[in-house]
């Protein structure tokens, strides 16, 4: 469970982070830092960011209570595996012009990274605490 409960942990900070900074300086992060081209409106960028924050949130949530809600930590396991699968098919076959694919590429990997470690963490915790 100690495992299971430092990557949620960790995922929750990524979250965090990201989403207080697409919610606070969308156009900074998404054009200057990552490299994208301009919007025409970031309004939806923030809405992400707010819903990433929450999100978050709710991984704290789960991480407190993991000895009695370890298996809560699939929906985020394949949260992860979502969102790495449309970023690699994004860096691959729909990058607009002019836009970095190198950021579409690390984001792939930390959310793969996560959802394989997430899904080594709930076997461990499921020979652990298996659900009766």
């Amino acid at each position: 469970m100690a495992l299971l409960k430092r990557l949620l942990y960790l995922q929750a900070l990524l979250w965090a982070v990201v989403g207080l900074a697409l919610a606070v300086v969308p156009a900074f992060v998404m054009s200057t830092l990552l490299g994208q081209p301009p919007y025409v409106e970031y309004a939806w960028i923030r809405v992400v960011g707010v819903q990433a924050f929450v999100l978050s949130l709710f991984m704290v949530m789960v991480g407190h209570r993991v000895e009695q809600l370890w298996w809560w930590t699939w929906a985020f396991a394949l949260l992860a595996a979502g969102l790495g699968t449309i970023a690699i098919l994004n860096a691959a076959f729909d990058l607009p012009p002019g836009a970095a694919a190198w950021p579409w590429w690390i984001f792939a990997a930390l959310t793969w990274a996560l959802a394989l470690a997430m899904a080594w963490g709930l076997a461990r915790a499921g020979q652990e605490n298996p659900i009766v």
